[in-house]
């Protein structure tokens, strides 16, 4: 998924000096943002108040949406670089083209993992004729040093191991979760789960103490340590944690994403992860003349065009802990 913003703010991501040692409870509003012809999307990450958990730097709730006469999501071509996204839904689906040649639906609770690595372009659109609600999340992983310039591929994983207990289903999407490892390609010490729990279910998680966390809530209601956590906002959860206890006032879905702080300082702007403005004046140069990104093939459209860049330098701030 695109940040559609025609005016996106730079967001200086990583580094440690925002990492929260000890645990505490950070509830995060959306910022909404409207994402192609009838989507509006809650934004959470980056936020005023936090750029990332572990390394995930980006993430966006949407639905669920009634779209039943509507075109749904119709996000055209556009491109990525340094991170990996994460398509992930719980009504609908959403087709999925990208310039490796591939081609997917994804339908709820599989996973949609593409590593755009050194470049990538891609798509995505709500099929036709398509199903009548829409709701999901689309979340950004950024890529360590190392991996960053990694040749670029999708991967379509339609059943994931889960984690149960009494009143809770969890799915592992990526990382691992109480042991269960997900079969998705992760670069960075991770997690990200989805969990389904029933009306009362009163269960304690257990989670990785060096890991910070990060809970989003989907649907119904539960209180995470206590707080009751809304459909659309995320409690900010630190680090130090090695359980977190959760409580279903109704069936509810939530996911949990955490992961070891990411240390390196980032830039992130429009749909680039990178470390120096050079690279990022290089990659929408690139885009622009239709170089490096290839071609995504099959989408009725025409690729997205890149917002200008902002008139201040880009510069990663670091944050030493």
């Amino acid at each position: 998924m695109s940040n559609l913003d025609r005016a996106p703010v730079p967001s200086v991501c990583g580094g440690r000096g925002f990492v929260v040692a000890e645990p505490v409870r950070e509830l995060l509003s959306p910022r909404q943002v409207r994402l192609g012809e009838s989507t509006e999307v809650r934004r959470l990450l980056p936020n005023l108040g936090r750029r990332m958990i572990g390394a995930w730097a980006f993430v966006d709730h949407y639905g669920p949406d009634d779209i039943a006469d509507e075109p749904g999501m119709q996000v055209p071509p556009h491109p990525h670089i340094g991170l990996q996204t994460v398509s992930w839904l719980h009504e609908g689906e959403v087709l999925h083209r990208d310039s490796t040649g591939s081609l997917r639906t994804i339908r709820p609770r599989q996973l949609g993992l593409m590593t755009s690595g050194r470049g990538i372009s891609h798509s995505e659109e709500s099929p036709r004729p398509h199903a009548r609600f829409l709701h999901g999340a689309q979340l950004w992983v950024a890529l360590p040093d190392e991996h960053r310039h990694t040749a670029p591929h999708f991967e379509y994983h339609p059943d994931l191991p889960t984690v149960t207990a009494p009143g809770l289903t969890a799915t592992v999407i990526l990382g691992s979760l109480d042991g269960t490892i997900s079969p998705g390609t992760t670069y960075t010490p991770i997690t990200g789960a989805d969990l389904a729990l029933t009306r009362g279910a009163d269960v304690r998680l257990p989670l990785d103490p060096d890991f910070e966390y990060g809970v989003l809530a989907m649907s119904g209601e539960v209180r995470v340590d206590g707080v009751p956590v809304l459909p659309g906002s995320l409690l900010y959860l630190g680090c130090g944690r090695s359980e977190l206890p959760l409580r279903a006032e109704s069936d509810a879905g939530i996911m949990l994403l955490g992961g070891e702080p990411f240390a390196e300082e980032l830039i992130m702007w429009w749909n680039f992860v990178a470390r120096t403005q050079e690279e990022v004046v290089q990659a929408r140069e690139d885009w622009m003349k239709g170089a490096r990104f290839g071609e995504v093939k099959g989408y009725d459209g025409a690729p997205l065009p890149a917002p200008e860049l902002p008139p201040v330098p880009l510069k990663p701030r670091g944050r030493a802990r």
